[in-house]
């Protein structure tokens, strides 16, 4: 039997739906929200900058994914995978208005989000 390979690639991105990137991106800003009122020294303001911080968040990902070829979730590659995560949310407020985050607070939200991460199902980062 012949496959149009037009008609099952329509609507997705990279592999992915649209509809479950989006699922995605809503449930990477719940856990930033999460992640924002635990954590010391990283913060977050307003619903727009959650998506935001989410939507930079999950480029810089792929960017360190494509280029690097290491998986850049908390607990992905190990330490090493922990601390890209901490250096990716550290970079993220530089491209997100209300959003401050230390270096502590980098290492301390990375830890957050790797135990959201185990918690809710899906990948956050």
């Amino acid at each position: 039997m012949v496959h149009d390979k037009d008609d099952s690639t329509k609507g997705k991105v990279g592999g992915r739906s649209i509809g479950g990137w989006l699922i995605r991106l809503v449930l990477t800003a719940v856990i930033l929200a999460i992640a924002s009122f635990f954590t010391p020294g990283f913060t977050i303001i307003g619903m727009w900058s959650y998506l935001l911080a989410a939507l930079v968040i999950s480029i810089l990902d792929y960017l360190v994914e494509a280029f690097m070829g290491v998986d850049a979730s908390p607990f992905g590659k190990g330490i090493k995978g922990f601390f890209i995560a901490a250096i990716i949310l550290y970079i993220a407020q530089y491209f997100v208005p209300n959003m401050s985050v230390s270096i502590i607070g980098a290492l301390l939200a990375a830890l957050a989000i790797g135990i959201l991460d185990a918690v809710i199902p899906g990948r956050a980062m």
